[in-house]
Parts: C-alpha cells; structure tokens; sequence
C-alpha cells in the first residue's frame, strides 16, 4: 500500500496467514498487529519507546502506551524475498523528536513464526537519549471464548544445576481483572520476566508463552546474551506481548542517539500454533531455530563426546590420569575428547585467578600437552580443550600487559569478580590476545573442539566514555558474536561448545553460532532428568549437550540412567571408563552404539512430552521425539511409588505400533499400547530407572 496516510482506513499493509496476523494502519497513521477487524484499543502500537523526555501516557511498570510509541506513525513498507525468506519492513517516524523506526518482519511462507527487529535512526536535529525499545509487541490475545479465563501462562526459571525450570499458571492468577469501566483506566502492571547481568539465562530463560484450551498457543523468544526483557499483561479485556533487549530501569541501559546515529534492537520471534499446545509451538520454534543458525557440519554428524570434568578429573588433568581415559573413551566409541579445565594450571595458589594467557602446564604434561593430544587423535578422536576466553585472572600477568581499556570498567574503575576480570572484545589488544590464542591452539596444537566456558556475572556491563553500562554490555555481546563467527570463518571444521557455568547464557544470539551448548553443571544423576527432558525447549536437541557420567561403583541400573538420560541430545560421556570391567563398560558401548544408531533421525526431529514439561520433583518425566518414520521416547522413573505410567501421545492415536525398547536391556521395562486411545503404558518395575523407546508404525 502507497496511498497517503490521510486517506487509509484501517488498511493492511502485511499479513501472515499461518499466524492470523496483520499489520493494520489506522487513519491517524498508527500501526498495530492484529486482524482489521479487531477492536483497535486491545492491540499496541508496532513499536513503544521511551527516552529521556518522552516517558510513558500512563506510568507504571509496563512498557507499553509509550508517548514515542503513541505518535509513531506510518510512512512506507516494503517487501523482498531472500533465500526462501520473506523479509517486510514498515517504515513509522515521531515528527517530534524525528525519530524513524524501521520494523523489520522476517517470516518463511508456510511457516508458523514471525521474526522481528527494529532499527532506530536519529533524522531530528537533537540528540535523543533512548531509555527502552520493544522489538515485538502484539496485542489482542485472548482464549476460545474472546475473554481471559481460558488462557495460560508459561515461563521457565532457571539456575545454576537446576535449568529449565518450566512454570505454569492461570494468565488471571498472574494478571487479575480489576474493572477497567469501574476506573478509566487499565492497570500499572503487568507479568514481567527479564535477565540481570551478563549471563542471560542466570535466572529464566527468554523464552515464553500464553496456551487456550483449545489448544493454541502464542510461544515468544528473545535473542539476546546482555539483556532482555518480556511482559505481558491486560489491554481493553485481551493480553498484550511485548518483548524487548536492555532496557534502563532492568539493565541499566540508555543509549544516546546523535542526529544521523542508528540504533539496532536485538531480535525476537513470535510462533503461534492453532493446536497441539506447547508441543506443536516448541516443534515450530524448533524448526526456527535450525533456520537462523549458522550452517556447520557438527549438526549433521553428532559425533559423541567424552569430556575428562564432570565426576571425574574435576579440573586436575594429567598426562598420568589422561592416557587411560583417552584408550577407555575411544574403545567405548567417542569421537571427541575434551581435555577440561586445569591444563594451564601449574599455579600454587590455584588457577581460578591466575588464568589468561592458555598456556600449558609442564608440570602437569612433563611430555609436553602435544603428548596427550596426539595420543587422542592417534586413537581416532579430535582433540578438544576448555576454554574461558572473556576473563583474565586478577594475578594474571595480562592484567597488568594488555591496556585499561581492554578490560570491562564502570567509572573509571576496572570491574573485578571472583578473582577476575573481564575483557571488552570491542577493543583490537583484547580481540588480538584471543585470536592468537586460539590460532596457536587450533592451527597449530591441532585442537578441534573449544569448549568456551563463562563462569562469573560481571553486573549491568560496562562504560566506555560516556555509554551506559548496558550499552557497553550489548556492545561487547555483539563483538563476542562476531569474534565467535571470525574464528570459524578461519577455522571452518572447528567445533564451539557454549557453556556458561552450565545452561547460564542458553541463548539464541550465542546458540545462532556456537555448535553445542552445555545444558547443566548437575552432577546428580538422579536430579538431571528434569533438565534433559526440557532442555528441547531453550535449544535444538543436536545441540543440547547432557552429561552421562557412569562410574564403575555403579549398578547396572545406575550406569543405564544415567546413559539413557543423555541419547536425545549431544552426548557427553564422562567417567572413569578405564576402571570398569567388562560388564559396565559393555553397557556404556551399548548405549553409545544405540546413539549412533539414532543419531541421524534427531537433527530433524521436534521434541514432544507426552506428561507435559517435567517439574522437579516429578516421579515419572517423559520426552521424546518426533521424527517423519517414527519417535524416539525416553522415560525415566524417579523414586518409590507405581511403577507403571500411561503416556498421551496424541499424533500417533489410531496408529498400530510395537514400541521397541532400544536401551538399556537391563530396565525390564514393559509396555502397552492403546491405539484407539493414542496412550502406551510403561512399566519400570524398579525405582531410578530410564529407558528409551522407538515407537513405529507395525507393518
């Protein structure tokens, strides 16, 4: 559409047939997401802003009803196809402050999401201070019946040892009517979920949604490692949506936009599913998420990895305890061997403080590490290293040789967290000492698997000159991103690994690039089920790492849990394979075997939970996946009780199967399918015991 604002009358300028979605101009210019013919007062304006100056029309906790976002009006749009992409921008402008706003829609025909960003650009004669931006924002949601009763809202805590931790409740227990008629207005608040700091997912993850009983679901992402933030709430009877990055009440974050600067939201994506609920939204967001990352081997080939840390070596490798482990990890049929924490250790008072410069330890390698890693790939394995590459020691030699500036600050001052330091990859010394590190490690010790661990919270971020904190923070993120992105660009067949204390940065900025991401630090067998089963909701399955870590005093039932616990997702074996007899380690191969065997059905499957994301303490947690021929289902029983458990598992009612069991042969599992009902019975007759199934059509 190109006719004059004046002359439109609740006009569509685009529209999304899978979300039943438009983006609809009003008379006065404004623009909103919805349908024509919806009340206009339940959707929100394309985008809300506020800057110093320019606050809110009614204050309060929300971010939305903006005074920018109030006056922000329609120019042009335009549409491109790019790479089977469909890619929508819709030009609005403030005539006050000149401010442009250029909403950009990315969506794939057929498919059910809706990726947004927006670009800010300063076209006034002022400097205007931005203080928040929503980069998506949809009102007008409401259940089957047009009200609020019906709907549900999910979210997910997360913590270190215990991520992904999903909540559910009544949209009306978090949001309660209060009669707007009664009072002319709506209320100041609104549900709120948001980072602190520099782990992005340090206490929820980005992700959340809004279900109806029917079945339908609007599911949200933010992709964003230094600050995010969602909110919905209450607008003339229906729920609003509105996601954003940094902001400066949450995030200290406000960033000054000269005439003639730009300012680039984080994006985000919206997926709305009629039916099939949560499983069919996160199938949608799963399918997304492959889309957007960039393309690399490691995807396809899932090789399975042995990692020396997790209740094992525990950050104190030598060439003495590494030679059996390396020979033990090849003969049970690793393809990788990572070489964890500790290797440049040969401190007296400890590395934690001391790291930077990655050198190793001759102490610990009196053969030179070359020794051990030449050893890994002579037993058919790609040596792999751990790595932290963003901080530097506080008795580090490098925090004295690499400039101030290269170091994250706040007034003047360098920020200082548990004994360490942080670099700022804006700046050429700090980028350069990276890149030589890594250059030295992969090109010439033949490393082809970083494990890049972030183990502190260095707060808001930092300044440079006069930025924000949270501006510092966002520029540093995205310079992180693009150093990740150089280094494969050098390197094409090396393998990164995103471990943030564990699943403490499980974003989809950092997830975009890096290969692999650690899903927990939880050394509890027993307490990691709940975790694997709802890792699939904050990263694709062939990228969720899980640790199985037998130990030779384990049971045959203890060794199998933990192993089956870990076949959906990447595998990370850990252990002391080399001190187990025949009998345990002839489990682990099994179970690596049946790895194998699975693996190239997962990279294009989409995760299921036939009891519904697992709570912590729940008995029994089932999660599988839903492949074209047929779906992998892993069940784990937990603690005393029943020993049995009926399992819905809708798309595949009226279909005659014979569920096999894969793994363990020790589980004695036994199962019943009702193919009328679409529910298969499993029984584990003995407490702490998993299995894993293939359920396929009988012929």
């Amino acid at each position: 559409m190109t006719a004059a604002v004046g002359t439109v009358e609740r006009s569509r300028l685009w529209s999304h047939p899978e979300l039943g979605l438009h983006a609809v101009v009003d008379a006065t210019g404004s623009v909103r997401l919805g349908r024509p013919d919806q009340d206009w007062a339940r959707l929100v304006p394309l985008v809300e802003a506020t800057a110093t100056g320019h606050g809110r029309l009614w204050s309060g906790e929300r971010f939305i009803e903006t005074a920018i976002g109030d006056r922000l009006t329609y120019q042009d749009h335009a549409t491109v196809q790019d790479g089977g992409m469909e890619r929508t921008t819709i030009r609005l402008a403030d005539a006050l402050t000149g401010l442009a706003a250029d909403v950009v829609f990315e969506v794939r025909p057929g498919a059910g999401f809706l990726r947004s960003r927006v670009r800010l650009a300063n076209e006034g004669g002022t400097p205007l201070r931005l203080e928040s931006v929503t980069t998506l924002t949809l009102g007008g949601i409401t259940d089957e019946d047009g009200g609020l009763d019906g709907l549900m809202l999910h979210w997910a805590d997360n913590d270190w040892l215990a991520e992904c931790r999903w909540r559910r409740t009544a949209f009306r227990d978090q949001v309660v009517p209060l009669n707007r008629s009664a009072h002319g207005h709506e209320g100041r608040g609104c549900f709120e979920r948001s980072s602190q700091g520099s782990w992005s997912t340090g206490r929820h993850l980005p992700v959340g949604a809004l279900t109806d009983r029917d079945g339908g679901a609007w599911l949200w992402q933010i992709e964003s490692s230094a600050g995010w933030r969602f909110e919905t709430g209450e607008r003339e009877g229906a729920a609003y949506v509105a996601l954003s990055g940094p902001d400066d009440a949450h995030h200290q974050w406000h960033h000054t936009l000269a005439p003639g600067e730009e300012f680039h939201t984080v994006p985000a994506v919206l997926v709305r599913t009629g039916r099939g609920g949560l499983d069919a939204a996160f199938g949608e967001l799963t399918g997304y998420r492959r889309r957007i990352r960039r393309e690399h081997p490691d995807h396809r080939t899932l090789p399975v990895i042995y990692n020396d840390y997790m209740n094992t070596l525990m950050g104190d490798p030598t060439t003495e305890k590494l030679m059996p482990l390396i020979e033990a990890a090849a003969a049970a049929g690793a393809e990788v061997f990572v070489v964890d924490a500790g290797w440049y250790d040969d401190d007296a008072q400890g590395w934690w403080d001391a790291v930077g410069a990655w050198e190793p330890a001759p102490g610990r390698f009196p053969g030179g590490i070359q020794e051990v890693l030449d050893a890994i790939g002579r037993h058919g394995m790609t040596p792999g290293l751990w790595l932290e590459p963003e901080v530097v020691g506080v008795r580090s030699p490098l925090a004295r040789t690499l400039p101030p500036e290269a170091f994250f600050r706040r007034g003047g001052i360098r920020v200082t967290e548990h004994g360490r330091h942080h670099l700022d990859l804006r700046h050429p010394a700090a980028r350069a000492h990276l890149d030589a590190v890594v250059d030295r490690l992969v090109g010439e010790w033949g490393v082809g698997y970083l494990k890049l661990d972030y183990n502190i919270n260095t707060g808001p971020g930092t300044q440079s000159g006069l930025e924000s904190p949270g501006a510092g923070l966002l520029g540093h993120h995205r310079a992180h991103l693009d150093w990740m992105s150089a280094l494969l660009d050098r390197h094409p067949g090396l393998v990164l690994e995103n471990c943030g204390s564990g699943g403490l940065r499980m974003d989809y900025a950092q997830l975009a690039v890096a290969q692999l991401q650690s899903t927990s630090d939880q050394q509890d067998p027993l307490r990691y089920p709940p975790i694997a089963a709802a890792a699939a909701t904050a990263v694709t399955p062939e990228q969720a790492a899980v640790w199985a870590y037998p130990q030779p005093g384990d049971t045959p039932d203890r060794i199998a849990f933990t192993l089956t616990g870990a076949l959906l997702g990447r595998i990370h074996l850990s252990g002391f394979l080399d001190r187990m007899d025949d009998a345990q380690l002839d489990l682990v191969r099994a179970a690596v075997r049946v790895y194998k065997d699975i693996r190239p059905d997962i990279p294009r499957a989409r995760p299921i939970w036939p009891l519904g994301l697992p709570a912590w303490e729940d008995a029994w947690i089932a999660h599988g996946l839903r492949g074209r021929e047929s779906t992998l289902l892993t069940v784990w029983r937990r603690g005393p009780g029943p020993g049995h458990r009926t399992l819905t598992i809708p798309h595949l009612r009226g279909v005659p199967l014979r569920p096999i069991v894969l793994h363990p042969g020790t589980a004695d599992a036994e199962t019943e399918w009702n193919e009328a009902a679409g529910e298969l019975t499993v029984s584990l007759p003995r407490p702490d015991t998993a299995v894993l199934l293939r359920l396929a059509p009988h012929t």
